[in-house]
């Protein structure tokens, strides 16, 4: 079977957890399982998957760097767009797991003049706009537009995130913010490898 070398060995078998009885397709995180991926999403088409693995966040205004592990969720239900999902959870430095961290949900809709809308809200009270390009099926860079918070949440005035794919088929991120009177600057990085797709 041919595929990433570092894809979890067992991952062309597996999915996100489904609904069988729900009356509309379920979203898949793998190509070979539901519905046909929307000829519109071809340039999200390397991504659709769950992704496990490691990263850093660093940031003036915290004692950091600090570890985290993190699961992403790439999937779609035939339409022209894709849902995203991301869990994080902190880690000691024996990579011992701390407790549960960030959590975001999405959308990325791919527009039909090549241009890239996401949507992403975090459980911390922010909802953030991004455009971007569809990318070259190697690599995606998004910027935000629009950032909307609650009285409660973190200022954040600004967010760059460029997605690649390395290593041959793992999926590398960073995420750049301007928040709480700072200026754009690295935030996140991590290296996820494929666990289902």
């Amino acid at each position: 079977m041919s595929g990433p070398k570092n894809a979890a060995p067992d991952s062309a078998q597996r999915n996100r957890p489904q609904w069988d009885d729900l009356p509309i397709p379920d979203d898949t995180a793998n190509l070979r399982l539901g519905p046909d991926l929307h000829e519109q999403c071809l340039g999200l088409l390397p991504l659709i998957g769950v992704w496990r693995g490691t990263g850093e966040v660093v940031y003036p205004t915290i004692d950091g760097p600090f570890h985290f592990g993190q699961q992403i969720t790439f999937a779609h239900d035939g339409r022209p767009f894709v849902s995203y999902e991301a869990r994080s959870w902190l880690l000691a430095e024996d990579g011992e797991i701390i407790r549960p961290a960030a959590r975001e949900t999405g959308f990325w809709r791919p527009q039909e003049d090549g241009s890239m809308e996401v949507l992403i809200a975090h459980h911390t009270g922010i909802v953030e706009i991004y455009y971007g390009s569809k990318g070259d099926l190697r690599s995606w860079e998004i910027e935000t537009d629009a950032i909307a918070r609650t009285p409660s949440a973190k200022e954040v005035t600004g967010a760059k995130r460029l997605y690649g794919l390395v290593n041959q088929g793992d999926l590398a991120y960073v995420d750049e913010r301007a928040m709480v009177g700072h200026d754009l600057q690295p935030h996140l990085s991590a290296l996820l490898h494929r666990v289902v797709g």
